[in-house]
């Protein structure tokens, strides 16, 4: 098996590559992790000759335009394009080169904002998405069209994964564009740094369940060796698992040893309520997976974040 994981060099890409590298990799897999230093995915033409290069038997296909919620409302004409474009040449040139099996990367954001929780893999379509971030979500959604459309039409074994908020060591901490809990620990970091109180956008009301990127990684393997439906799978922890954006900030807080004032700015976007989502399906497939406590999976990625802080908050 010569596997190529787009994305290699972002967060779940650099997770994935740390678990092979503990001993997770198999003798008879060859593992090449790629980023847009190796082709722009944008390009057909530098997509095809990546592909002619490394000549890949199975794909993990992560390569996206990714931001946070502001991001997102700025720009979600550039998210629909510039995803759409990356996802059809990732998928027409792994199935013009013959490869076996794609797993590519969605998104809860997928989901239909007015619907019934908790939300699984049956509902992706049933209505539209949340308005802040249509462009990144209807272009996640049709990975799962073509998914069909190669499976129905060429026989492909081509499939995709919906992990909840990932979170982990190598994630973008920027603060203006990043997602919310790395955002909030390079906030947390600042605060102590200059002895001010948190500022934390929004009411802190808003709920979500968030996945260390190492056991993402782990799930994402098993993935591409074991789930054999064209149907996605969510890759996320219980419901119960849930919590509100004030939670995660008290959990960064303690983590970093923070002992100053937690300020919420409610003129600032709380974006989705919530979007809770169902790991029911994962569970009939892995009924023993065992996930990283969420303190314990923040308490490592603030660590990891002070000691490479010089490359991290870039």
């Amino acid at each position: 098996k010569r596997i190529l994981v787009t994305g290699g060099t972002g967060l779940v890409g650099r997770a994935i590559q740390k678990v092979v590298a503990d001993g997770e990799g198999q003798l008879d897999e060859e593992w090449i992790f790629v980023s847009s230093r190796d082709a722009d995915l944008t390009s057909s033409s530098e997509t095809k000759a990546l592909f002619e290069r490394h000549k890949p038997t199975h794909v993990i296909h992560l390569a996206a335009m990714v931001g946070g919620l502001f991001k997102n409302i700025r720009s979600n004409l550039d998210f629909w394009r510039t995803n759409i474009h990356i996802n059809d040449n990732v998928l027409h040139s792994a199935h013009e080169s013959g490869v076996q099996k794609v797993v590519s990367c969605l998104s809860t954001c997928i989901f239909p904002d007015k619907t019934t929780y908790p939300i699984n893999e049956t509902m992706i379509h049933n209505g539209p998405p949340h308005s802040s971030n249509f462009g990144y979500s209807y272009a996640k959604r049709m990975i799962d069209v073509q998914n069909r459309g190669y499976s129905e039409q060429h026989g492909r074994r081509f499939t995709a994964v919906i992990p909840t908020n990932v979170f982990g060591p190598h994630d973008n901490f920027n603060i203006e564009d990043g997602h919310v809990l790395p955002g909030l620990i390079h906030k947390v970091y600042l605060a102590k740094q200059s002895g001010s109180a948190l500022t934390v956008w929004g009411t802190g009301k808003p709920r979500r369940q968030f996945i260390y990127s190492l056991d993402l990684a782990r799930l994402f393997i098993w993935v591409l060796r074991e789930y054999d439906e064209v149907e996605p799978i969510i890759l996320s922890v219980g419901e119960e698992d849930e919590v509100s954006i004030r939670e995660a900030a008290e959990a960064i807080a303690e983590a970093m040893e923070f002992r100053g004032e937690l300020i919420f700015d409610t003129t600032k976007s709380d974006g989705q309520f919530k979007k809770t989502a169902s790991n029911a399906k994962l569970r009939q497939y892995l009924p023993g997976f065992q996930f990283t406590p969420f303190r314990k999976a923040v308490k490592e990625t603030c660590a990891w974040f002070n000691a490479n802080y010089a490359n991290a908050r870039k």
